[in-house]
């Protein structure tokens, strides 16, 4: 059975920083290109960043870029998400997802979701 599992959220002042991690199990971990992504109330669901099987690609969505960086650890079979100069903007439920295609910010193109973890920046 596979189970994604996001964790790191929570309340941060502007500015601040967060760490979200992803654990999965169930599946091959270094055989999927991994993503992020973020929904905000009303709003669609958005590519944040994703990164490739062994850490060669990594696309950053322009919104968090040079704010945000994207790793992974295959031998835990951890995915993360560092998190810099938060902006309000950047509330949202973050969700970690798997897929079997390349990296990419479009969420069509992955297979498996974890539940989501809330991130809410105050001003």
């Amino acid at each position: 059975q596979v189970q994604v599992v996001e964790s790191g959220g929570g309340l941060v002042q502007a500015g601040g920083s967060l760490r979200l991690s992803c654990t999965a199990s169930g599946l091959t971990f270094d055989g999927l290109a991994m993503g992020w992504f973020r929904q905000a109330p009303g709003k669609e669901r958005e590519g944040v960043s994703c990164i490739s099987r062994f850490s060669s690609t990594a696309i950053y969505a322009d919104s968090v870029k040079g704010r945000f960086t994207i790793s992974r650890d295959n031998a835990k079979n951890t995915l993360y998400l560092q998190m810099n100069s938060l902006k309000p903007e950047d509330t949202a439920i973050y969700y970690c997802a798997a897929g079997r295609y390349t990296a990419s910010l479009l969420p069509a193109h992955y297979n498996y979701w974890g539940q989501g973890t809330q991130v809410t920046v105050s001003s």
